[in-house]
C-alpha cells in the first residue's frame, strides 16, 4: 500500500523508556542496520531456494507454496480499508488455490518454551476469496474516526503473485516458530472463509483472544523504485469507538524490536520512500490500529511493484528469513 496520501502521518521523534530496556533498544536497531549496511555492501540476497533455519528451539514446518503464474490485471482501486486512501494496484486471485483447512485459524495446543502462557494473533492481510466477493468486501464498516471498505484483494508482483498468498505463507512460518517457542498461536484468517474478515472483526479478533501481540502482515503496492520494509504503528486516536492511548506506547516498543531483527534477519534495508529512513511510520487512519486494545503492529514487508523487492518476496527461502525476523521481533517484545 501508498502511504503519499493526505492522511500520511510522518513518524514522530523516537522516545525511549529508561532503563535497561533503553539500552536494549539502542543497541537493537542500530545494530541491526549496521548489519545491513554490511549486508548490501557485500551483495547479499535471498535465493529461491528452500527454508531458511528457523529461530533457535523453533522448527519450521509451514512448506512454501510455489508463486502464482497466473497474470494480474492490475487497476487503481480503494486501497485495503485498513489501509491508506492511495491507490493500490489489485491482483487477479492465484490459481491452484489449496482447499482450506476447517480448523487452520486455531493454534495447536500449546507447548513449553519461553513463550509458554503467550498468545499472539497473526492478522495475514487480505484474503485469496476476496476477488470472488468485491460486493461483501466493499460494505462500509467503522473504523472509530470514520468508515471504509471492509477489505479488499490487495496487490500483486507484475507476475501475479497476490498479497494474500503472500501474507497466509509468511503468517504459516511464523506460527511455527512461534509454536515451537511455547506461545499460543491464533491467525485471523487461514483460507478458511470466503472472504475477509472485516478490518473491524480483525482488530476484534486480537482483542478477544487478549493477546500479548498482534502482528498484520502486508506487501505494498507502490510504485517501482521504492523499495524496502516499514512497520506501522498506532497513533494516539480517541474517537468513537476507536482509544488507542494505552497501546501506543508498548505497540512502538513491539514495532521497533521487529524492525531491528527484520532488518538481521533479512539483510533488507527500511523503505526508502516512507520513515525517513527509520522503517517505522505512524499513522491514526487504519481501523486494524485503531480498534485494538493490544498491542498491535502492521509490517509492509516490501515493495510488490518493484521487480527488485519482488525477486525477494517470490522467494520461499527469503520470506522464511522474513517470519524470523518478525518472529524474533515478537519473542524479544514478550521477554522484555
Amino acid at each position: 500500500m501508498s502511504y503519499t496520501g493526505p492522511d500520511f502521518d510522518p513518524p514522530p521523534s523516537r522516545r525511549f523508556r529508561r532503563g535497561p530496556l533503553t539500552v536494549a533498544l539502542a543497541a537493537l536497531v542500530p545494530g541491526a542496520l549496521l548489519g545491513w549496511a554490511v549486508y548490501a555492501a557485500v551483495g547479499g540476497s535471498g535465493d529461491d531456494g528452500g527454508d531458511a533455519s528457523a529461530s533457535a528451539g523453533a522448527s519450521a514446518s509451514a512448506s512454501s507454496p510455489a508463486p502464482s503464474s497466473a497474470g494480474a490485471s492490475p487497476s487503481d482501486e480503494a486501497d485495503e480499508a485498513d489501509e491508506s486512501d492511495g491507490k493500490k494496484p489489485s491482483a487477479s486471485p492465484d490459481s491452484g488455490s489449496a482447499s482450506p483447512s476447517p480448523s487452520a485459524s486455531a493454534s495447536a495446543p500449546a507447548g513449553t518454551g519461553p513463550l509458554k502462557g503467550k498468545v499472539v494473533v497473526i492478522d495475514p492481510g487480505h484474503n485469496p476469496g476476496n476477488f470472488q466477493h468485491t460486493a461483501e468486501i466493499n460494505r462500509q464498516v467503522d473504523i472509530g474516526t470514520n468508515s471504509k471498505e471492509c477489505d479488499t484483494t490487495g496487490t500483486s508482483t507484475d507476475d501475479g503473485f497476490s498479497e494474500a498468498k503472500f501474507t497466509l505463507d509468511v503468517a504459516h512460518r511464523m506460527r511455527a516458530l512461534l509454536e515451537g517457542q511455547g506461545a499460543t498461536v491464533k491467525l485471523t484468517q487461514d483460507d478458511d472463509r470466503l472472504f475477509g474478515p472485516c478490518i473491524d472483526e480483525r482488530a476484534r479478533i486480537g482483542n478477544e483472544a487478549k493477546a500479548d501481540a498482534v502482528v498484520s502482515i502486508h506487501a505494498d503496492g507502490s510504485g517501482a523504485g521504492n523499495r524496502g520494509f516499514h512497520v506501522i504503528l498506532p497513533g494516539p486516536v480517541n474517537s468513537g469507538a476507536a482509544d488507542t492511548r494505552a497501546i501506543v506506547e508498548p505497540s512502538r516498543e513491539l514495532g521497533e524490536r521487529i524492525a531491528g531483527n527484520f532488518v538481521r534477519a533479512t539483510g533488507n534495508g527500511p523503505s526508502n520512500y516512507v520513515g525517513g529512513g527509520t522503517g517505522l511510520v505512524t499513522r491514526k487512519d487504519l481501523g486494524g490500529l485503531n480498534l485494538s486494545t493490544v498491542p498491535k503492529v502492521f509490517i509492509e514487508c516490501g515493495n510488490m511493484r518493484d521487480s527488485k523487492d519482488a525477486a525477494l518476496l517470490t522467494s520461499g527461502a527469503w520470506r522464511q528469513k522474513a517470519a524470523q525476523g518478525i518472529s524474533e521481533g515478537i519473542v524479544s517484545f514478550l521477554r522484555g
